[in-house]
């Protein structure tokens, strides 16, 4: 979106909104972090501190018009060798918790996350995701299963269908096998009332129809991708009335939390790893085939990593 001018981003921009690494300097007013410290980077850089979102409920902070941008989107991003973050907006890696993890986990899987946070399914429920297999959906299943949550994944690749059974989901739907058959396997599952709860994070054209029905009536859909347009059936709104709501990023403190649960569960993300800056245009044409399983990754600074696999200290 960034390269098509969808974001309105004032060229040159260093890309990419995702990233993890070693604090090497801090500003004079910082006092949560010090340097040697490994840190998730927040995509929202200065927000404003006085506006309704920033004053407002904790989980509404990253919808801040007034900030100093998004990195990587409206301001420099993470495909360099240092890059400036806001301390504010920071997380602190556990442990046991990759620079290789941490880093997707920046965008992906705050989003995902906070979807899941919204949805207020329990332990012992049934959510359904759709897009399941993708980089979002993949992580959203792992955190899911996590906690305690039964999942449906439907996806429409055969890499995304068995990522989907890899990540632990209960059921993995192929949405290529139409509509009704997607409706029936939920449906067998969920004493014929189809889910509370359903996350959309596939922007398929008709990835939304396919996600409201399945859910239950007076149900929600969340819908986290972002496709140019969202259609919804008339008879889903206003026969069954399915309520739908959007999710944007997760706000620092639901990063953080985050950042526990995948360090107490040992959630790891499926990576695919590429080295160094000049890699770049190889990893941009894996994810633009369709054919990733996971997320791409660039590797700016291989001795970092190495260092603390070796010590042990994470994996």
């Amino acid at each position: 979106m960034v390269q098509k001018g969808v974001m309105g981003t004032s060229l040159p921009c260093t890309g990419s909104h995702e990233g993890a690494g070693t604090v090497v300097a801090i500003g004079s007013s910082v006092t949560s972090f010090a340097p040697g410290d490994r840190v998730m980077a927040g995509i929202i850089y200065h927000p404003c501190g006085t506006c309704a979102d920033c004053l407002g409920p904790e989980n509404y902070r990253q919808y801040c018009q007034f900030s100093g941008g998004y990195c990587g989107v409206s301001t420099h991003g993470f495909f360099a060798e240092y890059a400036r973050i806001d301390a504010s907006q920071a997380a602190r890696i556990p442990d046991s918790v990759s620079f290789e993890t941490a880093a997707p986990l920046a965008c992906a899987g705050c989003t995902i996350y906070r979807g899941l946070v919204l949805s207020a399914v329990q332990q012992g429920e049934w959510l359904a995701i759709t897009g399941s297999g993708g980089g979002l959906g993949h992580l959203g299943v792992r955190f899911a299963k996590a906690l305690g949550i039964n999942v449906i994944g439907i996806d429409a690749r055969d890499q995304g269908l068995e990522l989907t059974t890899l990540g632990g989901a209960d059921v993995t739907v192929d949405a290529r096998r139409g509509l009704e058959d997607v409706v029936d396997k939920v449906h067998r599952v969920t004493n014929g009332q189809g889910v509370k709860i359903t996350l959309n994070v596939s922007d398929a054209d008709s990835a939304m129809a396919t996600s409201c029905a399945i859910t239950q009536m007076h149900g929600t859909v969340i819908q986290i991708a972002q496709p140019s347009l969202v259609s919804i059936p008339f008879q889903e709104l206003v026969f069954r009335d399915i309520r739908v709501r959007g999710s944007l990023i997760a706000s620092p403190e639901e990063a953080r939390s985050m950042l526990e649960v995948v360090a107490k569960h040992g959630i790891s993300v499926r990576t695919n790893v590429f080295e160094g800056l000049g890699d770049l245009e190889r990893l941009v044409e894996l994810a633009e085939s369709g054919k990733m399983m996971g997320k791409g990754i660039i590797v700016l600074d291989r001795a970092q990593i190495g260092v603390g696999k070796e010590s042990g200290k994470w994996v």
